[in-house]
Protein backbone atom coordinates (compact mmCIF):
# COMPACT_ATOMS: atom_id res chain seq x y z
CA UNK A 1 0.00 0.00 0.00
CA UNK A 2 1.64 2.73 -1.31
CA UNK A 3 1.79 6.42 -3.20
CA UNK A 4 3.46 9.06 -4.64
CA UNK A 5 3.37 12.66 -3.19
CA UNK A 6 5.55 15.25 -2.36
CA UNK A 7 5.49 16.21 1.65
CA UNK A 8 7.15 18.47 3.84
CA UNK A 9 10.48 17.87 5.34
CA UNK A 10 10.36 15.41 8.64
CA UNK A 11 9.34 17.27 11.87
CA UNK A 12 8.26 16.63 15.23
CA UNK A 13 5.42 15.98 13.84
CA UNK A 14 5.62 15.71 10.12
CA UNK A 15 4.79 12.57 8.47
CA UNK A 16 8.12 10.78 6.89
CA UNK A 17 8.25 10.92 3.14
CA UNK A 18 6.63 8.11 1.18
CA UNK A 19 7.90 5.61 -0.42
CA UNK A 20 8.20 6.27 -4.22
CA UNK A 21 6.20 4.27 -6.15
CA UNK A 22 3.09 4.23 -8.84
CA UNK A 23 0.42 6.15 -6.79
CA UNK A 24 -2.08 3.95 -5.16
CA UNK A 25 -6.13 3.84 -5.23
CA UNK A 26 -6.41 4.37 -1.61
CA UNK A 27 -10.29 3.58 -1.69
CA UNK A 28 -9.14 0.20 -3.08
CA UNK A 29 -6.85 -0.81 -0.89
CA UNK A 30 -9.38 -0.10 1.68
CA UNK A 31 -12.26 -1.80 0.23
CA UNK A 32 -9.39 -5.11 -0.27
CA UNK A 33 -8.81 -4.95 3.13
CA UNK A 34 -12.49 -4.96 3.86
CA UNK A 35 -13.06 -7.95 1.51
CA UNK A 36 -10.51 -9.89 3.76
CA UNK A 37 -13.39 -10.20 5.71
CA UNK A 38 -16.01 -11.07 3.77
CA UNK A 39 -17.30 -7.13 3.11
CA UNK A 40 -18.37 -5.71 0.22
CA UNK A 41 -18.87 -2.40 1.58
CA UNK A 42 -17.48 0.31 -0.91
CA UNK A 43 -15.33 2.86 1.21
CA UNK A 44 -16.47 7.09 0.49
CA UNK A 45 -13.23 8.10 0.82
CA UNK A 46 -10.67 10.11 -1.10
CA UNK A 47 -6.63 10.61 -0.90
CA UNK A 48 -5.45 13.60 0.58
CA UNK A 49 -1.94 15.36 0.87
CA UNK A 50 -0.73 15.50 5.02
CA UNK A 51 -0.84 19.04 4.77
CA UNK A 52 -4.90 19.09 3.65
CA UNK A 53 -5.69 17.22 7.01
CA UNK A 54 -7.35 19.63 9.21
CA UNK A 55 -6.26 19.57 13.19
CA UNK A 56 -5.97 17.84 15.15
CA UNK A 57 -6.08 15.04 12.78
CA UNK A 58 -2.81 15.96 10.92
CA UNK A 59 -1.03 15.54 14.47
CA UNK A 60 -2.64 12.24 15.07
CA UNK A 61 -1.94 10.94 11.90
CA UNK A 62 1.10 12.53 9.90
CA UNK A 63 4.00 10.97 11.65
CA UNK A 64 5.83 7.38 11.93
CA UNK A 65 5.08 6.20 14.90
CA UNK A 66 2.46 3.98 16.47
CA UNK A 67 -0.77 5.35 16.95
CA UNK A 68 -1.03 3.23 20.41
CA UNK A 69 1.50 6.05 21.78
CA UNK A 70 0.43 8.96 20.06
CA UNK A 71 -3.65 8.29 21.59
CA UNK A 72 -2.21 7.79 24.78
CA UNK A 73 -0.39 11.45 24.89
CA UNK A 74 -3.10 13.00 23.78
CA UNK A 75 -5.83 10.93 25.93
CA UNK A 76 -3.13 11.10 28.90
CA UNK A 77 -3.66 7.09 29.59
CA UNK A 78 -3.69 3.54 28.63
CA UNK A 79 -5.63 2.65 25.16
CA UNK A 80 -8.09 -0.56 25.31
CA UNK A 81 -8.70 -2.43 22.07
CA UNK A 82 -11.97 -4.02 21.17
CA UNK A 83 -11.86 -6.37 18.32
CA UNK A 84 -15.21 -6.44 16.53
CA UNK A 85 -14.51 -8.60 13.25
CA UNK A 86 -11.56 -11.38 13.37
CA UNK A 87 -10.20 -13.82 10.60
CA UNK A 88 -7.73 -15.78 10.04
CA UNK A 89 -6.32 -17.97 7.19
CA UNK A 90 -3.39 -19.67 8.35
CA UNK A 91 -0.72 -16.98 9.69
CA UNK A 92 -3.15 -14.38 7.72
CA UNK A 93 -4.59 -12.98 10.82
CA UNK A 94 -6.68 -9.41 10.23
CA UNK A 95 -8.94 -7.98 12.62
CA UNK A 96 -11.76 -4.80 12.39
CA UNK A 97 -11.17 -2.88 15.85
CA UNK A 98 -12.41 -0.07 17.74
CA UNK A 99 -9.40 1.81 20.40
CA UNK A 100 -10.87 3.06 23.41
CA UNK A 101 -9.51 5.77 26.13
CA UNK A 102 -10.68 6.42 29.67
CA UNK A 103 -12.71 8.53 30.07
CA UNK A 104 -14.21 9.22 26.21
CA UNK A 105 -17.49 8.19 25.18
CA UNK A 106 -17.02 6.28 22.22
CA UNK A 107 -13.96 5.17 20.25
CA UNK A 108 -10.70 7.34 19.81
CA UNK A 109 -10.18 5.11 16.40
CA UNK A 110 -10.99 2.90 14.16
CA UNK A 111 -9.59 0.76 12.08
CA UNK A 112 -8.29 -2.66 10.08
CA UNK A 113 -5.18 -4.30 10.99
CA UNK A 114 -3.83 -7.42 8.67
CA UNK A 115 -0.63 -8.82 10.02
CA UNK A 116 1.35 -11.62 9.23
CA UNK A 117 2.09 -13.50 11.89
CA UNK A 118 5.28 -15.75 10.21
CA UNK A 119 7.15 -12.73 11.03
CA UNK A 120 7.15 -12.82 14.86
CA UNK A 121 7.63 -15.03 17.44
CA UNK A 122 5.44 -17.20 18.83
CA UNK A 123 4.60 -16.20 22.02
CA UNK A 124 4.75 -12.67 20.27
CA UNK A 125 2.01 -14.31 17.76
CA UNK A 126 -0.25 -15.54 20.52
CA UNK A 127 -0.40 -11.92 22.41
CA UNK A 128 -1.59 -10.68 19.24
CA UNK A 129 -4.52 -13.30 19.04
CA UNK A 130 -5.57 -12.54 22.20
CA UNK A 131 -6.41 -9.30 21.51
CA UNK A 132 -6.00 -7.99 24.99
CA UNK A 133 -3.83 -4.79 23.87
CA UNK A 134 -3.30 -2.84 21.26
CA UNK A 135 -0.73 -3.67 18.56
CA UNK A 136 1.21 -1.33 19.18
CA UNK A 137 1.92 -1.31 22.67
CA UNK A 138 2.55 -5.48 22.35
CA UNK A 139 4.97 -4.82 20.14
CA UNK A 140 6.92 -1.72 21.66
CA UNK A 141 6.52 -3.99 25.29
CA UNK A 142 7.92 -7.25 23.31
CA UNK A 143 10.93 -5.12 21.94
CA UNK A 144 10.05 -6.18 18.47
CA UNK A 145 12.67 -4.00 15.82
CA UNK A 146 9.81 -2.09 13.93
CA UNK A 147 8.98 0.91 11.52
CA UNK A 148 5.88 2.34 10.82
CA UNK A 149 5.89 3.92 7.37
CA UNK A 150 2.60 6.05 6.35
CA UNK A 151 1.14 5.06 2.97
CA UNK A 152 -1.82 7.16 2.66
CA UNK A 153 -3.75 10.06 4.01
CA UNK A 154 -7.83 9.72 3.54
CA UNK A 155 -10.70 12.06 3.82
CA UNK A 156 -13.60 9.57 5.04
CA UNK A 157 -17.44 11.30 3.87
CA UNK A 158 -19.31 11.71 7.10
CA UNK A 159 -21.76 8.64 5.48
CA UNK A 160 -19.65 5.92 5.39
CA UNK A 161 -19.59 3.04 7.91
CA UNK A 162 -16.23 3.57 9.07
CA UNK A 163 -16.38 7.15 9.43
CA UNK A 164 -19.71 6.35 11.78
CA UNK A 165 -18.31 3.92 14.07
CA UNK A 166 -16.42 7.19 15.47
CA UNK A 167 -20.14 8.67 16.24
CA UNK A 168 -19.38 11.66 14.07
CA UNK A 169 -22.18 14.08 13.86
CA UNK A 170 -23.13 13.21 10.17
CA UNK A 171 -21.89 16.13 8.23
CA UNK A 172 -18.43 16.17 9.13
CA UNK A 173 -15.66 14.15 7.22
CA UNK A 174 -12.86 11.78 9.07
CA UNK A 175 -9.78 11.53 8.53
CA UNK A 176 -7.41 8.56 8.33
CA UNK A 177 -4.26 6.81 7.11
CA UNK A 178 -2.82 3.17 5.50
CA UNK A 179 0.19 2.39 6.97
CA UNK A 180 2.70 -0.60 6.73
CA UNK A 181 4.57 -1.86 10.08
CA UNK A 182 8.01 -3.52 9.50
CA UNK A 183 9.02 -6.31 11.69
CA UNK A 184 12.70 -6.87 12.05
CA UNK A 185 13.14 -5.37 8.75
CA UNK A 186 10.21 -6.47 6.55
CA UNK A 187 6.61 -5.89 5.63
CA UNK A 188 4.51 -7.50 8.75
CA UNK A 189 1.65 -5.44 9.14
CA UNK A 190 -1.11 -3.35 6.83
CA UNK A 191 -3.44 -0.83 8.09
CA UNK A 192 -5.94 1.06 8.24
CA UNK A 193 -5.98 3.95 10.99
CA UNK A 194 -9.00 6.05 11.58
CA UNK A 195 -9.34 8.83 14.26
CA UNK A 196 -11.70 10.74 16.19
CA UNK A 197 -10.24 14.39 16.98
Amino acid sequence: MTASTSRPAVGAHAAPPLRTRPALDAAKVVRLMLAFFGDSEVPLARCVRPDELPQPQRRLLAHAGHMTEVLERMHGGSIGVRPYRVRREGDIYGRRIDLFAAGVSGPVMTGIMIFNLARVMPEVRAEIVAAQAPLGEILIRRRILRRVRPDAFLEFDARDPLAARLGRNGTQPAYGRLATIDCDRQPAVDLLEIVRP
